[in-house]
């Protein structure tokens, strides 16, 4: 895509975002598909308060405004709309920079009480029903999500639980105090329910975090090795005993270095239903090893992805479309949705 090791990364974010912020200002970035209304928020929130102009050595216009909440001043950034962080245009170029390397201010951990149950071992058809048991079996999975925010990255985080109907609320309680044993906060996000009304607990426990100084830091350096920064992702952030790369990774790793992309982040492409790259590990499993079979590189994204176990890149459904049962009766009453 005409992209280099210099092109891409933090340098590239520090040479072409000028967004001067006082003490204490915190900016918060409008980021989503083309045309879904950013741009109307943006406008809503700033009023004339705001400058545009363009990204510096681009032709996109960069669109900047303030707003007061509570006393507060934000800078709001209308960036560029994006179908995928897999820049094909210059516009993607800009928004991807933006959301892939600025500093983050706090972490919001998203979890389903229905999830939780389902690495806690109930099956797929009784997780609408209350299973206490299986939910606290299923807990430490969401718990480690929360240290790792904490203590690997250095962050303050939220744990957002995505309100069921099903949820009973001795489920939602359980998850509240198992988090609050760790020191954070969980808030309910019921806003395909309620709207925005819906998710105002959330937002305004993120807007406290975000008063919080914070000690951010990665997993691992970008000047380590491929298998290092592998080895670092697995042991620290997975919590497994090792990474073992095959010999086609060993050999790719060894190009790609030569190649001049040893310094870029990796992307684990691993199976999202394990910490591990089996997905049958469920919850929090340890002493395991992580098999990278294939490592390549994405110019445009500015990383290299580390394939693991069986998974592939491209998107897929499951073997029963959710869309399969939704439906609408003759008095347009919606089913199936949940």
């Amino acid at each position: 895509m005409g992209l280099t090791s210099g092109s891409t990364g933090k340098r590239a974010v520090d040479s072409g975002f000028v967004i001067e912020r006082g003490a204490g200002e915190r900016v918060i970035a409008l980021a989503g598909n083309p045309n879904v209304g950013k741009s109307t928020v943006f406008n809503e929130l700033t009023g004339l308060n705001q400058h545009t102009g363009n990204w510096p050595g681009k032709t996109v216009t960069n669109a900047q405004g303030r707003y007061t909440h509570k006393g507060r001043e934000y800078i709001m950034v209308d960036i560029p709309g994006t179908y995928s962080l897999m820049a094909h245009s210059v516009e993607e170029e800009v928004a991807r920079d933006f959301i892939c390397f600025g500093d983050p201010d706090a972490v919001v951990v998203v979890a389903t009480v229905r999830a939780l149950k389902h690495h806690g071992g109930a099956a797929r058809a009784e997780l609408g029903r209350e299973d206490l048991a299986a939910l606290e079996r299923g807990l430490p999975n969401l718990l480690q999500h929360v240290d790792n925010i904490k203590n690997v990255f250095g962050l303050p985080c939220v744990v957002a639980i995505n309100a069921f109907p099903t949820d009973t609320k001795a489920e939602l309680d359980l998850v509240e105090a198992k988090c609050r044993e760790l020191g954070v906060n969980v808030a309910l996000s019921e806003v395909w329910a309620k709207g925005g009304e819906g998710g105002k607990a959330l937002a305004e426990e993120v807007v406290r975090l975000c008063e919080q100084p914070n000690d951010f830091h990665q997993a691992y350096e970008l000047d380590t090795s491929i298998e290092d920064k592998l080895r670092a992702i697995v042991t620290k952030v997975y919590h497994g005993k090792d990474v073992v790369l095959t010999p086609n990774a060993k050999k790719q790793a060894k190009q790609l270095t030569e190649q001049g992309f040893g310094q870029y982040p990796i992307c684990m492409a691993k199976t999202q239903y394990s910490f591990s790259d089996d997905p049958k590990l469920l919850g929090a499993p340890e002493n395991f090893t992580v098999t990278v079979r294939n490592i390549k590189v994405s110019a445009g994204a500015g990383f290299l992805v580390a394939l693991t176990g069986d998974i592939l890149t491209m998107p897929g459904l499951p073997k029963v479309p959710a869309a399969e049962k939704i439906d609408v009766d003759e008095h347009g009453k919606i089913s199936g949705l949940f």
